[in-house]
């Protein structure tokens, strides 16, 4: 019989960058209630302090570090102070990320530098960083999951090319280091969420919320704890023969034909109220 302790992360230490809110709150959450001891990375250290909190509450230790992912000497200071803390660093979730509004005529390069230098660079740093620590520790092994999203493989019409090409670089750059790092037991996969409440698009409309539920198959849109499975799949033991996969988690909606509207025999698991719970 297969046993659920695959998924068991207890005694394992984890930080999250972006951990303070939104989807990184949500993969910090995920990691803690399977058994992990999170570290919170975040630029915004009353949110991060809130969150750390929260996992302290769920009897795992936390701790909240400030980091500019866009700088390496501010990221390779965060990994020593998670050491510090934690003795070892077991999982990394590289979530940190932004967006800037705008059309591509309209950006400035400053901009286009600005995502680039976060969401690309600063998951390349984090990354880079946190394998040189796995690979000191005793065993050298470990966890490197990258936040990437739909735009990476899908144009999305309220998108633009900075962040698009952001999120292709992250899923791309986890293939390339998985291929490279898979020698020091170092497993790198990406997640790719589609359009969620609570992340950035924490204040969608009521129009933009119907739009997106109608061009999804599963019926509704998604939730950041519809992520605890997929991060907790390439955190845990589960996923030990799993390396450089994009795991796609949208709810069908990339899977969608625009020109036919989406019919349904069921009413979805989650109505628009549970949307927001």
């Amino acid at each position: 019989m297969l046993s659920l302790s695959l998924f068991d992360l207890s005694g394992k230490k984890a930080l999250v960058t972006g951990g303070a809110a939104g989807i990184g709150r949500g993969c910090a959450l995920a990691l803690a209630m399977a058994g992990a001891d999170v570290a919170i990375i975040d630029r915004d250290e009353q949110a991060g302090n809130e969150t750390t909190a929260l996992i302290r509450k769920m009897g795992r230790a936390s701790l909240c570090v400030r980091c500019d992912v866009r700088e390496a000497a501010s990221v390779t200071a965060m990994i020593e102070s998670v050491v510090q803390g934690f003795g070892r660093l077991d999982i990394a979730v590289n979530n940190a990320g932004i967006y800037r509004e705008g059309t591509d005529e309209a950006q400035s390069k400053d901009d286009w530098d600005q995502v680039m230098a976060v969401n690309l660079t600063g998951t390349w740093l984090c990354a880079r960083a946190e394998m040189q620590q796995m690979v000191r520790q005793t065993p050298a092994e470990g966890k490197i999951i990258n936040i990437a999203s739909i735009a990476a493989t899908t144009v999305l019409g309220n998108s633009n090319g900075a962040y698009d090409a952001s999120k292709a670089g992250v899923a791309h750059l986890t293939r390339t280091l998985a291929a490279q790092w898979g020698r020091h037991n170092i497993n790198v996969n990406s997640v790719s969420p589609g359009y969620v409440l609570g992340g950035m698009g924490a204040q969608r409309s009521l129009e933009e919320r119907q739009r997106i539920r109608e061009s999804t198959p599963l019926g509704h849109v998604q939730r950041v704890q519809d992520l605890y499975g997929p991060i907790l799949f390439f955190a845990s033991r589960a996923s030990d023969y799993v390396t450089g996969q994009n795991l796609i988690v949208d709810g069908g909606y990339t899977l969608s034909a625009s020109l036919a509207p989406l019919e349904r025999s069921v009413a979805p698991r989650i109505d628009p109220a549970g949307e927001l719970s």
